[in-house]
């Protein structure tokens, strides 16, 4: 007689499981191998950056070696503070600014909200831009304010003009902020004042990012680290890896999974094809985070049921989406409360292929 445990685990054995296909890049992406490489050269240089000795003095080199290399690849030309993440760059720009007040648009990633709860909320124009005329009447005639706007949004890919809003916000010296952790290594960084990367977006290590600042002089000093703009040591392996990721891209000069495109455009006319609809918001759009709202199926029933076909996808930001709550960006651009509830995120990423795409769109028409 055969044992009933060894029979289930025999049975267990024998179920294939299907590959997997990610297809959530926006929430964050895998670590590139040169990205890896570079983080594992760094364990060789342990000593804090900041110490004087010469291990300290070694790991400094390092350290600033790969700021430079940051500054170079992104094109900036200004100061970068590296921090642990986006949401801590944010926080740094929204808190320290010398400025008076805090404005951010109502499109804004939830980290900028929890950075800045007290902020002016400036709403969406007729479009899907942040509207010019709500930003020139909570600026005209009143004090200065640092203003946060996201460069792609993380939901629907929608690209806000960011550097149009410059002019506006120089009339009465209030400081632009873009938040570009869905943009940096896939176009440049706009001409603004303050801009926030984050490395696993784009190749890097989770647990470290930058701020970019134009000028120092624009943030108050909070003592400790990073020339003073930062407590806490120094993330020099983080660095190092989100250098080298960067390098990638530079080399490049380009989005690195363009040839996905193709691939990316008939998975969404099947998509469409099958009932669904692609929610563009109008505007530039980017190509590689898409929003899909299926016909009938809720995106918890969707994201459960594309799971346990082996796909990786999400709702809204990878932040929020745990809590499967109404989405405050889909609500802001417009969309129905009925639509925004069965809404997918589907987003590429350097190692996206085109087969991955081609089998999602036939995955995702089966779905009923």
């Amino acid at each position: 007689m055969i044992n009933a445990n060894f029979a289930i685990a025999i049975t267990i054995s024998e179920v294939t499981i299907p590959d997997r296909i990610y297809l959530d890049h926006a929430a964050t992406t895998p670590i590139r191998p040169e990205a890896l490489a570079a983080m594992q050269e760094g364990f060789a240089i342990w000593a804090n950056p900041s110490s004087p000795h010469a291990e300290g003095r070694k790991a400094k080199q390092a350290l600033e070696d790969a700021r430079e290399r940051v500054k170079r690849a992104l094109g900036w030309d200004g100061e970068v503070i590296f921090t642990s993440g986006a949401s801590e760059a944010l926080w740094i720009a929204l808190n320290r600014a010398k400025v008076d007040r805090r404005i951010v648009s109502a499109v804004e990633h939830d980290a900028v909200f929890r950075a800045a709860p007290d902020a002016e909320v400036v709403p969406l124009g007729e479009g899907p831009c942040v509207g010019r005329a709500g930003i020139e009447e909570a600026i005209t005639d009143k004090s200065p304010a640092i203003i946060a706007i996201q460069h792609v949004n993380s939901e629907t890919g929608t690209m806000q003009p960011v550097e149009a809003y410059a002019a506006i916000t120089k009339q009465n010296g209030s400081l632009l902020l873009a938040d570009c952790s869905q943009s940096a290594a896939k176009y440049r960084i706009p001409k603004v004042d303050l801009a926030v990367i984050s490395a696993h977006k784009f190749g890097g290590p989770i647990g470290v990012g930058a701020l970019l600042v134009r000028d120092f002089g624009m943030i108050e000093p909070i003592g400790g680290h990073e020339r003073g703009y930062r407590q806490g040591t120094e993330n020099l392996l983080g660095a190092m890896g989100m250098a080298a990721a960067l390098d990638v891209w530079a080399a490049a000069d380009e989005y690195a999974h363009w040839d996905a495109q193709e691939a990316l455009d008939n998975a969404i006319e099947a998509a469409i094809a099958a009932g669904g609809q692609h929610l563009v918001t109008g505007g530039d759009m980017t190509a590689y985070i898409n929003a899909l709202a299926h016909p009938t199926l809720s995106a918890q029933a969707q994201l459960i049921r594309l799971d346990a076909m082996g796909f990786a996808v999400s709702a809204g930001s990878a932040c929020s989406s745990g809590t499967l709550k109404k989405s405050r960006v889909l609500h802001a651009f417009g969309v129905d409360d009925d639509t925004a509830a069965r809404t997918i995120r589907v987003s590429i990423g350097w190692n996206t292929t085109a087969e991955d795409l081609h089998r999602f769109a036939e995955a995702w028409k089966s779905l009923s």
